[in-house]
């Protein structure tokens, strides 16, 4: 399987949760430059939140 961690060459989001007892992991890189890491699950929940609010697609949305 292909490394789907992102970069800034390939910016995006990438959640993993290889069990359901397992704690969640998850990265994100922007194209505006931005990163974040995150462990446990509501920490990935949080990243993912502030992602979809604040980078990738959101920046469309406001118009940057």
């Amino acid at each position: 399987m292909a490394d789907l961690t992102p970069t800034p060459d390939r910016p995006g989001l990438h959640v993993s949760k290889p069990s359901p007892s397992a704690p969640a992991t998850g990265s994100a890189v922007c194209h505006c430059g931005a990163s974040a890491t995150a462990t446990g699950d509501d920490q990935v929940r949080a990243m993912v939140a502030g992602w979809d609010a604040n980078h990738g697609s959101a920046h469309n949305r406001q118009g940057r």
